[in-house]
């Protein structure tokens, strides 16, 4: 393993590999002509290693290969070597830290007179970095003004950098009204997810969650829930969502790699205490990541 430090103050501690090297801290790996700057082409992929554990680090791994087919670049790292070379990675830090664990693929060449990337010239990276697990103590929503594109209008079969800027504007949004973060629905005005998290809720004993449509990302915690919650005995339904659904639940509650199960506890002016549903998702999520 050849490590070259470099660190780089602003950031938490991170450690990236690339191009055969580890190397510490926010190193410059993109210039102005980098395709991925100007045009977008990158995607990438996020897991999660805490308490000791790295849950569904294999699927992630495997995503984020999807994705690169997916926006026209070339993957060049099987799953299986991305997931070795993470668990590598978090040796570097000490035991039990909190990490992210970002893989993604970008397109150095294309555009010019022609907008796509050169998949021959995708580049890999494997950024590993210190971010605490938040604590669950809950958030609060609101509907955004704004809506998830379509299959036809934007890579939704990808985990893709691009997709994110609406995300971000429908969070910032929802922030400067005096809400955590913000329910966002597709086209037709059904709800599709959260602007950083896939969400469910509960109604008189059964648990909710949208029905993947193409619109929103099928979440890796999101499924890892849904099938926890029916192995459990819990009747979970993926249907279509109304925010009239939501305003009138018993609990609501959100799944997401980067905070996991955490309780929705106020949706506009309504209070909601963390309840029963959201207890034993997170419950046998955690029992599931250190089974």
């Amino acid at each position: 393993m050849r490590t070259v430090m470099s660190a780089t103050a602003g950031f938490s501690r991170t450690w990236n590999w690339i191009d055969g090297q580890w190397i510490e801290g926010n190193p410059a790996v993109i210039g102005p002509r980098t395709h991925a700057a100007w045009l977008g082409s990158s995607v990438f992929d996020g897991a999660r290693a805490f308490e000791g554990v790295a849950p569904d680090l294999d699927r992630h791994c495997e995503r984020v290969n999807r994705s690169a087919v997916a926006l026209g670049l070339k993957p060049t790292m099987p799953a299986d070597a991305i997931e070795a070379l993470a668990r590598d990675g978090i040796r570097l830090f000490d035991d039990d830290t909190a990490l992210y664990i970002r893989p993604m693929y970008w397109a150095e060449q294309g555009g010019y007179m022609s907008v796509p990337a050169d998949p021959d010239s995708t580049r890999f990276c494997l950024c590993i970095y210190e971010t605490p697990m938040p604590e669950p103590t809950g958030f609060s929503v609101t509907l955004s003004p704004f809506r998830r594109p379509t299959r036809e209008t934007m890579p939704l079969d990808a985990k893709a950098g691009c997709l994110y800027p609406n995300n971000a504007r429908a969070a910032l949004e929802a922030r400067a009204r005096g809400f955590d973060n913000a329910v966002v629905c597709d086209m037709l005005g059904n709800v599709a997810e959260l602007a950083t998290a896939n969400f469910f809720y509960a109604k008189d004993g059964v648990v909710f969650t949208p029905a993947p449509n193409g619109t929103f990302l099928n979440g890796i915690t999101r499924q890892r829930t849904i099938e926890l919650l029916r192995q459990a005995g819990t009747e979970v339904v993926e249907t279509t969502v109304r925010y009239d659904d939501l305003k009138k639940a018993d609990e609501l509650f959100s799944t997401g790699n980067y905070s996991k199960v955490v309780p929705i506890t106020r949706i506009e002016d309504r209070d909601l205490q963390p309840g029963p549903f959201y207890a034993k998702a997170r419950r046998l999520y955690w029992e599931f990541a250190h089974a």
